[in-house]
């Protein structure tokens, strides 16, 4: 008897073999060669605007980036606007938090009948807030409060950083599908951008820019007063009170699959059983936009704050000196570590005092502690700066701006987005004796090795040696005095040690 025929499932196996492939066919490259746009399209969430939005591999790091393209149909307004694009972007590039999803790069595409702007932004594998919401709600699992409580912060921190800039940075689009989450909990507010750059964008190129407000079932997120007055940080404030019921709640329940209605949002605001939640998303959800809280002060609201533990504020304090420290000091220092040396002792009246000793501590767990408070898990919220240091004061271009000469495009250099976490030099005198040979190692916060090698000069000072490295794409802005701080340090050592 012959056996069954098996070409019907393998063809089915080859037609999706077939379909991988083509997913991870690359369709273009970035001028630089870096970033290769794929077939396979992605939706990260509501991104109003965008014509397409591509996966896209990162060639140098090895990780997967979002592609995404903007067009243009009428050439001649945007090469009269072609600067103000440019200087937007260039702005947005800079904005870096840890809960925001990174913009890294873009560039200008006037090759072809339509002209486009094309930017890449970091991946967010994990999905969206609202399909993560759907499915706890599917599996019948209450939200857990220290969860909502961790979400609330990050989104709130993420949001004091845009408003404190100058001038404010209104998000304008925050819903539950533009807040991205991934599998270690850690929050990515996206679609940033787009309020900025269809504000600045001149009337003759708005086309491309859509409503926000498109999506029937996404219009309760956003505050009555939306486009009848200017914009202001209650707008977001309002949409974030809406993120935080839901969260809560898990769902608020459509009317069909239309629009969320006020009955609805009113039904899930009673059920809610703690009632300083209930105050925290009511002062949220304010009408009037004057009496709504700023981002900042509910850090400092009764159902979020608590006074940070020790444990975390040296995290924080550890991760922000890090660079100053060997690569593997966790795991050297706790190798050195008597695992029956008391940690801690807590005296009790007439009875033996309580003591915990290294044993019982889990350095495993030390290490993803740190991991997550890097990443931005934990942020300190009753330190959260007034304003946000480092950040371009033209966002939002003025109205009237004065003509100036054009750059070129691109730019002979691209800047490093990545922050060092570690940094480690050697100085070395060469053979003819009136030069030393500099070996510079930059761990960079996504694990990148970066070694350097330099014949430094008598006449060479630190401060010129990290501008240079800035200057070529080598170092970070924000780790410029920190690199000659090191420096200096180092070389004065060595000359010390010569003398």
């Amino acid at each position: 008897m012959a056996a069954p025929e098996p070409a019907p499932r393998l063809a089915r196996e080859r037609e999706r073999e077939d379909e991988s492939e083509d997913e991870s066919d690359i369709l273009e490259e970035s001028p630089c060669g870096r970033w290769q746009k794929r077939r396979e399209e992605v939706n990260q969430g509501n991104m109003p605007g965008l014509q397409s939005t591509f996966l896209a591999m990162d060639t140098e790091e090895g990780v997967e980036v979002v592609w995404n393209e903007l067009h243009f149909r009428d050439r001649k307004a945007f090469a009269a606007h072609e600067e103000k694009i440019q200087t937007v972007f260039e702005q947005l590039v800079l904005v870096d938090h840890p809960n925001i999803v990174k913009l890294h790069k873009y560039w200008l595409d006037t090759s072809e009948a339509c002209a486009r702007v094309i930017f890449i932004t970091e991946y967010v594998s994990s999905g969206s807030l609202k399909q993560f919401l759907k499915k706890t709600k599917k599996n019948h699992k209450a939200m857990n409060a220290r969860a909502w409580k961790r979400w609330c912060t990050q989104i709130l921190s993420a949001l004091s950083f845009l408003h404190a800039c100058s001038p404010p940075i209104i998000h304008g689009n925050l819903t539950s599908d533009t807040i991205f989450i991934q599998h270690n909990g850690l929050i990515k507010i996206g679609s940033v951008w787009h309020r900025i750059f269809s504000n600045a964008l001149p009337h003759d190129l708005r086309s491309p820019i859509r409503a926000e407000r498109e999506e029937l079932r996404n219009l309760h997120f956003f505050p009555p007063e939306y486009g009848e007055v200017a914009d202001g940080t209650a707008v977001d404030i309002f949409s974030f009170g809406m993120c935080a019921l839901e969260m809560a709640v898990l769902e608020i329940q459509a009317n069909g699959d239309t629009r969320v209605t006020e009955e609805a949002i009113a039904r899930a605001r009673h059920s809610l059983s703690d009632p300083n939640m209930r105050e925290f998303i009511l002062c949220c959800l304010a009408r009037d936009p004057a009496r709504r809280p700023s981002a900042h002060s509910l850090l400092f609201h009764r159902v979020l704050f608590e006074v940070h533990s020790l444990k975390l504020l040296a995290a924080h304090c550890f991760i922000q000196h890090q660079y100053l420290m060997p690569e593997n000091v966790v795991e050297e220092k706790t190798k050195a570590v008597d695992l029956h040396a008391v940690l801690a002792e807590l005296p009790r009246p007439r009875r033996p005092p309580l003591q915990w000793r290294y044993s019982e501590v889990s350095f495993m767990e030390l290490d993803k502690f740190l991991e997550d408070v890097r990443n931005g898990i934990y942020p300190l919220m009753n330190f959260a700066a007034t304003r946000p240091l480092g950040l371009p004061r033209v966002l939002a271009p003025p109205p009237e701006e004065v003509q100036k000469a054009k750059t070129p495009t691109p730019e002979p250099f691209d800047s490093e987005t990545r922050k060092v976490i570690q940094m480690q030099c050697n100085l070395e005198r060469s053979e003819d004796k009136a030069r030393c040979a500099l070996t510079l190692l930059l761990v960079l916060e996504d694990r990148l090795h970066r070694q350097l090698t330099y014949d430094l000069l008598p006449t060479d000072s630190p401060q010129d040696l990290a501008s240079e490295l800035v200057h070529y794409g080598f170092l970070h802005e924000d780790d410029r005095m920190k690199l000659a701080a090191f420096l200096e340090s180092t070389f004065l050592k060595y000359r010390g040690a010569q003398a």
